[in-house]
């Protein structure tokens, strides 16, 4: 789940005057603080900031924050603070061998900070497995780092900070009367292990005893660790309890039996509310899955400003492809690897018309050599990319052709595919030029830096470089459909989907070895359903926010003819007032043919679904039948980019057509097949092609593992489906056989989604 956030300027330039507001005239003194020459021990006497090195405007804003309050000794806060590097989630981040993380938890281990009655104890619920996102990964390594230089330093108390907090103007009165009521009974340092200043509590009653009217004992329910004291007894403690299980604020909570733990009766440090939240809930996806999320709202990505066009040129295994998708996670309409542009994208970007499709054009054979000089000339603006393996070499050159102006390229030259001679060209013309060797270990800094954007909260992709492909001869627009009657409904808008336009008609590719199913290199898998083959499907116990039932093995039979039967009807659950079936792929497969000899229901409201899907990022190719007219077929396709792992979810409606089936698909069973391919998806009814899309029509073609699914659900839209009325019910869809068609080279079993692993029912 991706829950980025940022304000508008106007509420961010309001908020920090508000701020600044907080103390007028002579700065506060808190005396529970002491410089590091201060004799008395039980003082907080140094302060950690973990900040990552590229937010240089978070760091500043915290050593602004620090440097409006006095210790008792007189010295400002931030002359007793130290900066830590906090480890960055866009790196990579080797956590295979660490024996102080175990990135894998569980739904329990959140209910215990924060229970639901919704889910009660159930052990089916509550052992659903949770992996940790990358940047909860980083979170707790950076604080375990902490931990460490704490354990090892000489100071008794440190004031740990992440970099996005701001202190309550009561920070200093609360703070010093919980720290004298800490202190003032004992002779010794080392009175406490943690002291809470900034949390969040649990929407469900918080498990606490009072102390006094500034301090309370918490036994669970604190969400986050923005701001906290540590003893250097209580890192030490800390350490010893290692690994950490899961996000650290729920770990925590876990290890207050053992340890000495305060709280101040209020938060007195808060998160800021103009710093851009970057962080990817592992959880989310879990509750979601659960029922507990219902009412998600559409997440959408946000268009903004940014410098084109964008020229990209390199040697193949120089990271192109991976550039192209880069461009694309930024926000940039990408065209990639491709030898040259349909007629009207050419005509359109060599006349500086705005009717053209792309934004960003990488490794096109037709835009090189003497046609990138002639682009430079027509785009002023235009920002120009060379991918290389040797950065030092380009460097030398930048300094030769620095050196020696007087010496100047001429064009034509001998070596028309020589990336040197194409450089010195452009730099002739323009300086928006940027080298990217492809063994840079942060490529973001200096791609985001030289198109002036935010950095992207996910890592960096590693695609392995396509070669360029050729432009289909063939007219992919005729005959490719039995079916006449095509309706397009409201698309989803976003970089990724070319908007409707009657003369665009995608990027039609040749076909090489690899984009056509051959029986020679493939694996044909089949369930039949003489008995559930449990190595090939499972049946969910899941759901989803916009399905108003949950899915159920008990919700699935199979009949003494063979044929599987999902059964919808209306049961009562602790989320949800209808339950229903969806078998799921134990596999995750890369392209290939599957196909489904199903009679769906006819009720209205409900829609039998057919369709590949993933998470992170999302992506999705769908067959799906509405009850309310099932003489229709829905194809869509959800396209995200990035690379594995990428937290890109955006989209709700993705890009549906309705086709006419010329009859009634719930009168009879018939085989309906995805075909999906590197260049193309085709969608079958019985062996008959009824729609086909290729490369940006209208949107990319998925390229990563999904799983294949057969569900019944029940859409929160009427206008989707129709209004369901429970005198229909049960309903009834009905399979008699399931077959993939994969390439075996492409076996991704052993490289699937935790999250989507969930306990397979047992049929009787």
């Amino acid at each position: 789940m991706n829950k980025v956030t940022y304000p508008r300027l106007f509420f961010r330039l309001f908020y920090r005057l508000i701020l600044n507001t907080r103390w007028i005239g002579a700065k506060p003194v808190c005396k529970s603080f002491g410089s590091k020459n201060n004799q008395c021990l039980n003082v907080i006497q140094q302060i950690y900031v973990i900040n990552l090195d590229r937010q240089v405007e978070r760091w500043n804003q915290t050593q602004q924050e620090l440097q409006k309050i006095y210790s008792g000794s007189r010295t400002i806060l931030s002359k007793m603070t130290k900066h830590f590097s906090a480890i960055d989630a866009r790196h990579n981040i080797d956590f295979s061998n660490r024996l102080d993380l175990q990135i894998c938890y569980s739904l329990a281990d959140q209910l215990y900070v924060e229970p639901n009655l919704l889910l009660g104890t159930e052990e089916i619920i509550s052992n659903r497995p949770v992996e940790m996102t990358r940047q909860e990964i980083a979170v707790a390594l950076s604080h375990i780092a902490v931990w460490k230089l704490i354990a090892l330093s000489d100071y008794q108390y440190t004031l740990v900070l992440e970099d996005d907090v701001y202190f309550r103007s009561d920070f200093v009165q609360i703070l010093d009367k919980s720290w004298e009521e800490l202190t003032s009974s004992y002779e010794s340092p080392d009175t406490f292990d943690l002291l809470y200043l900034s949390y969040k509590e649990a929407k469900t009653k918080v498990i606490k005893h009072k102390v006094s009217d500034f301090l309370f004992r918490p036994i669970r329910g604190l969400w986050w660790l923005s701001g906290y004291v540590l003893s250097k007894k209580g890192a030490k403690k800390l350490l010893r309890l290692l690994p950490i299980r899961g996000p650290v604020d729920i770990w925590l909570n876990h290890q207050f039996e053992k340890l000495d733990v305060y709280a101040t009766h209020k938060s007195i440090i808060d998160q800021r509310l103009d710093c851009r939240s970057d962080n990817s809930y592992s959880i989310l996806p879990v509750l979601a899955k659960v029922g507990l999320l219902t009412q998600e709202k559409p997440l959408l990505f946000k268009t903004r400003t940014l410098p084109e066009p964008v020229f990209a040129f390199g040697k193949q295994g120089t990271g192109l492809t991976s550039l192209a998708m880069a461009l694309s996670m930024l926000g940039y309409r990408c065209c990639s690897d491709i030898r040259e542009l349909p007629e009207s994208e050419h005509d359109n970007l060599f006349s500086n018309k705005k009717s053209r499709v792309f934004d960003a054009y990488v490794n096109i054979g037709s835009l090189f050599s003497q046609r990138c000089i002639e682009l430079a000339k027509l785009y002023r603006r235009a920002k120009f990319i060379i991918t290389v393996d040797n950065e030092e070499e380009f460097f030398e050159l930048n300094q030769k052709f620095v050196s020696e102006k007087e010496s100047r390229v001429r064009y034509p030259f001998d070596q028309e595919d020589d990336f040197y001679l194409i450089y010195m060209l452009l730099r002739q013309l323009t300086t928006n030029i940027l080298v990217l060797p492809v063994h840079r270990k942060d490529k973001w800094e200096l791609l985001c830096e030289f198109l002036e954007c935010e950095y992207p909260t996910s890592q960096y992709p590693v695609i392995e470089d396509q070669v360029q492909r050729h432009l289909s001869i063939k007219n992919t627009r005729n005959k490719q459909s039995i079916f006449q009657q095509i309706i397009k409904m409201k698309f989803d808008s976003s970089p990724w989907i070319v908007p409707q336009r009657k003369k665009w008609h995608g990027i039609p590719l040749s076909e090489v070895n690899g984009d056509t199913i051959s029986k020679k290199n493939m694996i044909t898998v089949s369930e039949k359903f003489q008995k559930f083959d449990s190595s090939l499907c499972m049946l969910l116990d899941d759901t989803f926010p916009d399905n108003l039932a949950i899915f159920s093995p008990c919700n699935f039979a199979i009949t003494n003819d063979n044929i599987a039967r999902l059964t919808m009807c209306k049961k009562y659950t602790k989320v949800r007032e209808y339950t229903s079936a969806s078998i799921c792929s134990c596999k995750s497969y890369l392209r290939g043919r599957f196909s489904v000899v199903i009679r769906p229901t006819n009720v209205p409201g409900l829609v039998t679904g057919v369709f590949l899907h993933r998470n992170s990022p999302r992506q999705e190719i769908d067959i799906e039948f509405l009850g309310k007219d099932t003489t229709k077929v829905l194809t869509n396709v959800y396209y995200n980019p990035g690379d594995e792992g990428s937290n890109f979810e955006y989209g709700y409606r993705g890009t549906p057509i309705f086709i006419d089936l010329g009859f009634d698909a719930s009168k009879d069973f018939h085989r309906y097949s995805i075909e999906w391919f590197p260049t193309s998806i085709h969608w079958l009814v019985d062996g008959h092609l009824i729609h086909k899309r290729v490369n940006w029509d209208p949107t990319p073609i998925p390229h990563l593992p999904m799983q294949f699914y057969v569900n019944l659900w029940y859409p929160r839209s009427e206008e989707l489906a129709g209004k369901l009325l429970n005198r229909s019910l049960p309903a009834i869809s009905e399979i008699k056989s399931i077959d993939i068609q994969y390439d075996k080279a492409q076996d991704y079993s052993e490289k699937m989604d935790i999250r989507l692993v969930f306990r397979a029912g047992k049929i009787s």
